[in-house]
């Protein structure tokens, strides 16, 4: 039977967090994305509802990883940059929305640890010296986060 209600899209919020996750001698972690084959990048995602930043950060390193933040040292780093929504992904945002604004966050852990995949959304994971990193992942935004990582964690 059909109805004359159908229920409105659910898109995606235009923010979103970055969080590069690293140990202490700046082992990065980089997730291969399934949907974008051999697309690099540490963990990110939108913001739901009315969370926090910090919460998005923690469930979106818990969704992609089964990391749970509050074991480890979770920083904000107080930046935020607006960037162009590659073409492929617009769908998933409002009409019209063109740009999204990230915010940068870091975790870093004692080791390069196994983490558990989000099935459909990454394919696999690897740990990479920072430099490397940042050459891997797509995304220049990412690639920025993870070149200062040397300056933001001798502090």
């Amino acid at each position: 039977m059909t109805t004359p209600f159908s229920a409105a899209p659910s898109y995606k919020q235009a923010v979103s967090a970055l969080i590069v996750i690293h140990t202490p001698d700046l082992q990065v972690l980089l997730l291969e994305r399934t949907d974008f084959n051999e697309a690099w990048q540490s963990v990110t995602g939108s913001r739901e509802a009315d969370e926090l930043l910090e919460q998005t950060a923690r469930r979106e390193v818990f969704e992609e990883t089964g990391l749970d933040t509050r074991l480890y040292k979770l920083r904000d780093w107080q930046q935020s940059h607006d960037f162009e929504i590659f073409e492929i992904w617009r769908h998933r945002y409002a009409p019209g929305t063109s740009h999204n604004t990230e915010h940068v966050f870091s975790l870093e852990v004692p080791s390069t640890l196994d983490i558990t995949l989000a099935p459909g959304e990454h394919r696999r994971f690897k740990w990479v010296s920072w430099s490397q990193a940042a050459e891997m992942v797509f995304s220049p935004s990412n690639a920025d986060a993870i070149r200062s990582l040397p300056e933001r964690c001798a502090h």
